[in-house]
């Protein structure tokens, strides 16, 4: 039986709220629109701190292009709530040794699992290193996004580094959905593709 990760997060949440509390939670965001709908739905519970961890987005233009949206996300207090950017590294070598031999996968198979793990993993370093006592990942809010291999890695990472990790399936309650109009009211620039370029160039195969 699948688990339930929206009444997981709900309980999670539930309890942060009785306690009075709002514990620093640092969320890995793949792009500003996916990041809309999550940032709405967590701010009134956390004290977020973003984290734009990429390393799989090609070319460097592309990358700089997605990290510019986050200035208007942010701007916009009634969503972002007063989160702040992490400052983040680009290392697209890390995400090329990460996946060597597997350049050929179709798209969600073992390169996305082990392009999931390099991005988590490092938000949980990342982390415990600033002291936050949560991580979480917008990337449940894609209905593209295996939700349980997701969290399952984030589980895992939870154990290594020992900071809790934020359970979710951001795509339930119509959080994809939100994630467009919010996207679509505040002139975010949204793109058709993962950002990795061997997702690319097998979408150019398969137009040729």
């Amino acid at each position: 039986m699948k688990e339930n990760y929206q009444l997981i997060m709900d309980s999670v949440i539930g309890d942060i709220k009785k306690s009075g509390k709002k514990p620093a939670l640092l969320l890995q965001c793949c792009c500003a629109p996916c990041s809309s709908a999550v940032l709405e739905r967590l701010k009134d519970s956390f004290e977020l701190k973003l984290y734009y961890y990429n390393p799989n987005i090609y070319p460097a233009a592309e990358y700089e292009k997605r990290l510019s949206q986050f200035d208007k996300l942010l701007a916009c207090s009634d969503i972002a709530g007063g989160a702040e950017m992490i400052p983040s590294v680009y290392e697209p070598d890390k995400f090329d040794e990460a996946v060597k031999g597997l350049e050929n996968e179709k798209e969600g198979g073992a390169r996305c699992e082990k392009c999931f793990i390099l991005r988590l993993f490092e938000t949980a370093r990342k982390a415990k290193e600033i002291g936050a006592d949560y991580f979480c990942t917008t990337l449940t809010v894609s209905p593209h996004k295996n939700a349980e291999l997701l969290n399952r890695i984030g589980l895992q990472a939870q154990e290594k580094y020992g900071v809790k990790f934020l359970v979710s399936d951001f795509k339930k309650k119509e959080g994809y959905k939100r994630s467009t109009e919010l996207s679509s009211e505040l002139g975010l620039y949204r793109q058709n593709h993962c950002g990795c370029k061997y997702s690319i160039w097998a979408d150019k195969k398969q137009e040729d």
